[in-house]
C-alpha cells in the first residue's frame, strides 16, 4: 500500500524544490492537496510521478514541476479571483484555491464539471466551483479575473480570454510553436499581464505539456 502522504512530501521536495519552485505558499498548497484523488483509479499508484497523467476527454494532469512553476509565475495573492481553463478534474484549481480568494474551474464536458464539483465537495474546497462553457470563450459571466491559468498547451491564446483579464491581471499558458505537429513538443510558458488597459506578454521558460483539445492551430493553405 502506497503511503500517499509520504509520496506527496517527496514530490514537493524532489520535484518542486529542486526545480526552482521556491514560493512557500505554493509548496504548502501542493503538500496539502491529495493528488491521488484527482486521477483515475488505475493511475492512483503513480499519481506523484514527474510526468503528465491522462484523465479523460484528452485532458491531462499536468506534471507537478510545470504546474508549480507556472503558478509561481502567476504570483497568486489571497484576495484574487482565478479562472482555470481546461480544468480537467480540478487538481490545479484546488491547489490555486489554497492561494487565492475564489477559483472558477472551466470545462466543456458535463461529466468533468460534475466530477470536479464532487471532488471540491469531498475535499472541502469551499472557494472553487466548476462551470461548463466553451474553453476558447472563457467564462465572461464572472469576469474580470486577476489570474487566468490554462490546464494544457494551446497553439495561441484566444483574445476572448485576454479580454477577461482584470487590471494588473496575469495570464499564463504553455504556448506551442505554430510549426509544430507533435503535441508533445517543447512549448513555451508565456505570461501576459495587463497594465493601464494594455496587455503585454513574455516567454518565461520552456515546458512540455499536452495540447488542450480545441486549441490546435487550424491548418491553412501553403503557397
Amino acid at each position: 500500500m502506497i503511503n500517499f502522504e509520504q509520496a506527496r512530501l517527496n514530490m514537493v521536495n524532489c520535484q518542486l524544490r529542486t526545480n526552482k519552485v521556491t514560493h512557500s505558499g505554493i509548496l504548502n498548497a501542493f503538500e496539502s492537496v491529495a493528488r491521488e484523488e484527482y486521477v483515475p483509479e488505475i493511475s492512483k499508484n503513480i499519481a506523484y510521478v514527474d510526468e503528465d497523467l491522462a484523465l479523460s476527454h484528452g485532458r491531462y494532469l499536468m506534471e507537478p514541476m510545470v504546474l508549480g512553476r507556472m503558478l509561481q509565475v502567476l504570483d497568486p495573492q489571497e484576495n484574487e479571483t482565478a479562472l482555470v481553463v481546461g480544468a480537467g478534474t480540478g487538481y490545479a484549481a484546488t491547489v490555486l484555491s489554497k492561494l487565492v480568494n475564489a477559483v472558477v474551474a472551466l470545462e466543456d464536458e458535463d461529466d468533468l464539471v460534475t466530477k470536479m464539483n464532487e471532488l471540491f465537495s469531498s475535499q472541502s474546497v469551499e472557494n472553487a466551483v466548476a462551470v461548463k462553457a466553451s474553453l476558447s470563450e472563457g467564462y465572461p459571466k464572472q469576469a474580470p479575473y486577476d489570474l487566468i491559468f490554462f490546464g494544457g498547451a494551446v497553439s495561441e491564446i484566444p483574445g476572448s480570454l485576454i479580454e477577461q483579464l482584470a487590471e494588473k491581471g496575469r495570464l499564463v499558458a504553455v504556448v506551442q510553436d505554430v510549426n509544430a505537429r507533435d503535441k508533445q513538443f517543447l512549448g513555451r510558458v508565456t505570461l501576459m499581464e495587463k497594465h493601464a488597459g494594455n496587455v503585454s506578454g513574455r516567454i518565461v521558460f520552456d515546458a512540455n505539456t499536452p495540447l488542450l483539445p480545441g486549441f490546435a492551430l487550424e491548418e491553412g493553405f501553403s503557397f
